[in-house]
């Protein structure tokens, strides 16, 4: 619990410590977006799918924020030995991340940055996994149509596995290297690409590496109102017995922005 509410206040220190700073004569940028994708089915088979995420972005000057949420659940009606149909739980997931970027010239190239995440995955063998980085990174390419920022930093990793009929529950935290990249293309006044990457590098032998794939593309429907089509890859190169490395999610949701 420690773990996470420290996350947690690494996650809203830039919202804090702006709201704070009148120095600044420019007019703060504050976006939000709330994501929501549901799927019910019935008849031969029942089942209920839902996601549902909220991003935050803040920019002020030097400064660029963004805190996102996301949470998925899914629920499928089996026959047990008795012959009762029941709902069972097949995932259950949710997830918050924050980071700030401090610019650090006129240019708005070069920055610093801080981030923190928190996870939470029923059915990934770990009951949660967190970290937390700071370092370098540079806004490598900017045109009116397309970006591509990329950062690289310290930071350190906490793995809790879950426990199971044999084993108790164990925290494994590790020293870590952690790089991402973000590139956005606007393919017109409609359609938006995003493709974001990180990789959590633990350099000591036999540790977990934690490595994230996020791509998307949005189209606008009406002026707040978009469709986004994502596919999510999650990889731990060590995971329990009877756990898959990789995990994978395709989802299709809409977008309200304000």
């Amino acid at each position: 619990m420690k773990t996470k509410m420290n996350v947690l206040a690494l996650a809203l220190v830039p919202f804090i410590s702006l709201a704070q700073d009148d120095t600044t004569s420019k007019e703060p940028e504050l976006t939000t977006a709330i994501e929501l994708g549901f799927l019910l089915k019935t008849g031969n088979t029942n089942s209920a799918d839902i996601r549902a995420g909220a991003e935050l972005r803040y920019d002020l000057e030097h400064w660029r924020n963004s805190l996102n949420f996301n949470i998925l659940g899914k629920k499928g009606e089996v026959t047990d030995e008795e012959g009762n149909d029941k709902w069972v739980t097949s995932d259950q997931t949710w997830n918050i991340a924050g980071k700030t970027n401090y610019i650090l010239n006129e240019r708005g190239t070069n920055y610093i940055y801080g981030s923190g995440d928190y996870k939470q995955d029923r059915f990934s063998g770990f009951e949660s996994q967190s970290s937390m980085s700071t370092g370098w990174g540079r806004r490598w390419y900017k045109t009116e149509v397309a970006s591509f920022d990329a950062d690289i930093g310290p930071g350190f990793k906490r793995d809790v596995v879950s426990a199971t009929e044999t084993t108790a529950e164990e925290t494994r935290d590790a020293f870590i290297i952690q790089a991402s990249g973000l590139y956005l293309h606007k393919i017109n006044s409609h359609v938006q690409f995003r493709q974001f990457v990180s990789a959590k590098y633990a350099p000591k032998n036999g540790e977990n590496n934690v490595y994230r794939s996020e791509t998307s593309v949005i189209t606008k429907l009406i002026e707040t109102l978009q469709l986004k089509f994502s596919l999510n890859i999650d990889h731990n190169s060590v995971v329990e017995p009877g756990t898959k490395k990789t995990d994978t999610e395709t989802a299709v949701t809409l977008v309200y922005s304000f």
